[in-house]
């Protein structure tokens, strides 16, 4: 039997689940009764925002001129956020099915997508899809892909993911270009661990590629990234149902249980081998994802470092990071919340994912502070540290240089909206680098701009200055050197670490009055005056004052001399004063967030 692994890969929105939903109604995977939109999209989260979040892998077989083919497909999601699922799918592949839209054209995502495959040595098949639709364009949009990504356009398939149209040719062209996996290097076995999610019955279930040799149930296998040893209790492909199968060889995926119940012991890019027969050496694992926005998350009640919340909170994060092996954390404690961990993410959208999934799935209530982004600190005895939380820099005296991260940003925008996000990147601090022509009405801008400028709001604004026809993808591209300050935010006198920021020295001043003005509209009054205050250096630059709410002691006082009133007063001033020396500021959620608005 031939064996064809491949990916699905394309900008977000351009119809790749329902492309997988097709292949397996088309390889009769799946029958009319049991047909549903997005099949392989099992979360709740994924239905309801019609985005795919984690990569799905499937087995599926299929009968081409006379020959059987088993044919290996990955879904996986199109949003920059969760770019670390596809270039982990990729690896597994041989080849990649990369769809696009016939009415949106090549978009950013698009374009990162096929780098990334190429990179991978993979081969290509482009299908243009949603051609029934009446704005379709599919010949511009095969001009558009050997313009942009030098895939010839006569090779296009055209496609309807929703009708069916175009998915036998589709399947011809997978079981006929796409190569067969390489052959074995070696007898022992080798298989790379691609994906692992946790079960509460099962344990760790493993989705692996086998490279070399062959796993049968049974088998003691070893980790060898971990050095820990297990027994398979099950092998097994999904089709897209659970099969159980005795063992896998060369070139096929499936999924492996192996009664594992430490999170801890399973690493995705880790190397699988047979005990007995050890491998040499382990498979090329991925490069570690790195992590672009980093927040706090401390349970909404229970700040105990032993409280039940906190744990269920550990407990919650524990188990996810298993699914989702791109975030990372570690414990924090705050003055003002507790106990809580310190998280990176790849990006706004994939926090924001991350949080949802622990409320649902870990059933926990969460206090998020605003994302920031990390930077790179030198010292003045030349080390470097990593800061991912403003209140972790140190006083000016002890470090030399501090280093913001930049990305190489490219913008795909309708070339009338051209000079509107110039002028956005413009005011971002973004220096431009290049400009090309996609087609005739379209162009792709390519800006080297801080991370931190881009993070919160410039997509929004990206897609409503160009009524939602902008799209963009960023890299990292290194760190450099800038005039950046520290704003400590002061509430009562008390500095509050979880609404500090790091900005650039130009505009601190403004976003520091900005964020006092936020705060003052979202911090409750209490019985007594809280000043609010921004400081740069120990420089107080900005204040704002939540007045008390007062009480009419004067009210009984329906006659006589002024100077009963007056008494009155000065004893509740007196009152106050008290107050204010040993009153605790309460902070809603809400205010922790006002940082994201401050720059607006």
């Amino acid at each position: 039997m031939h064996i064809r692994n491949f990916s699905i890969i394309a900008h977000i929105d351009h119809g790749k689940s329902t492309l997988a939903d097709r292949l397996l109604q088309s390889t009769n995977a799946v029958s009319e009764r049991e047909a549903r939109e997005q099949i392989l999209d099992s979360m709740d989260l994924e239905r309801e925002r019609g985005i795919t979040i984690k990569a799905s892998a499937v087995t599926v077989f299929h009968r081409h001129n006379g020959e059987d083919y088993m044919l290996n497909f990955i879904d996986t999601p199109g949003h920059v956020d969760f770019s670390y699922e596809v270039s982990r799918a990729l690896t597994a592949c041989e080849g990649a099915v990369l769809v696009v839209d016939s009415t949106q054209g090549v978009e950013a995502q698009t374009v990162a997508n096929a780098y990334m495959a190429v990179n991978n040595d993979l081969e290509l098949i482009p299908v243009v899809n949603k051609i029934d639709l009446p704005s379709a364009d599919p010949d511009a949009v095969a001009m558009e892909i050997e313009q942009v990504l030098g895939l010839p356009a006569e090779d296009c398939i055209y496609a309807s993911a929703k009708t069916g149209q175009g998915i036998t040719e589709l399947l011809g062209a997978i079981c006929e270009k796409l190569p067969p996996p390489r052959p074995p290097q070696m007898t022992q076995a080798r298989a790379l661990v691609f994906d692992s999610h946790y079960d509460d019955y099962r344990g760790v279930v493993i989705y692996v590629r086998m490279f070399d040799g062959r796993l049968k149930v049974g088998d003691k296998i070893r980790m060898m990234g971990t050095g820990r040893n297990f027994s398979v209790t099950e092998l097994g492909k999904y089709t897209p149902k659970p099969v159980k199968v005795d063992s896998l060889g060369p070139g096929e995926t499936g999924y492996l249980i192996a009664a594992i119940k430490t999170l801890k012991d399973v690493r995705v890019g880790d190397t699988i081998t047979v005990d007995y027969d050890p491998a040499p050496e382990p498979l090329p694992g991925y490069q570690e994802p790195r992590q672009m926005v980093f927040c706090d998350f401390y349970p909404s009640s229970g700040t105990g470092a032993k409280g039940s919340d906190f744990e269920e909170l550990r407990e919650a994060i524990e188990k996810l990071s298993l699914n989702d092996a791109s975030f990372t954390f570690v414990p924090v404690h705050s003055e003002a919340l507790g106990f809580g961990f310190r998280c990176g993410f790849l990006g706004l959208l994939h926090m924001d994912i991350i949080q949802e999934r622990l409320e649902r799935e870990g059933e926990v209530e969460i206090i998020q502070t605003a994302p920031t982004v990390s930077y790179e600190l030198e010292k003045t005895d030349g080390t470097i540290m990593e800061i991912t939380n403003p209140a972790e820099l140190p006083d000016a005296g002890v470090w030399k240089e501090l280093r913001e991260p930049i990305v190489r940003l490219e913008v795909v925008v309708p070339k009338e909206f051209i000079g509107d996000v110039m002028a956005l990147a413009g005011a971002r601090r973004g220096v431009y680098k290049s400009q090309t022509v996609v087609s005739d009405t379209r162009q792709i801008i390519v800006y080297e701009i801080p991370l931190a400028e881009i993070i919160y709001d410039f997509f929004d604004k990206l897609k409503s200055m160009t009524r939602g026809y902008g799209t963009m993808d960023y890299q990292l591209v290194g760190f450099r050197t800038d005039r950046l300050a520290k704003i400590d935010i002061l509430v009562n006198g008390d500095a509050v670490e979880a609404l500090s920021l790091i900005c650039h020295r130009d505009n601190a001043e403004q976003r520091g009055r900005q964020l006092l003005v936020r705060l003052k509209e979202e911090i409750p009054r209490h019985q007594f005056e809280i000043p609010l205050q921004a400081a740069i250096g120990g420089k107080v630059v900005a204040r704002e004052t939540i007045k008390s709410v007062r009480k009419n002691v004067t009210a009984k006082c329906y006659g006589g001399d002024v100077s009963r009133k007056r008494k009155l007063l000065e004893k509740q001033k007196e009152g106050k004063k008290r107050m204010k020396s040993i009153g605790s500021v309460e902070i809603p959620q809400e205010a922790f967030m006002a940082i994201l608005d401050a720059g607006d």
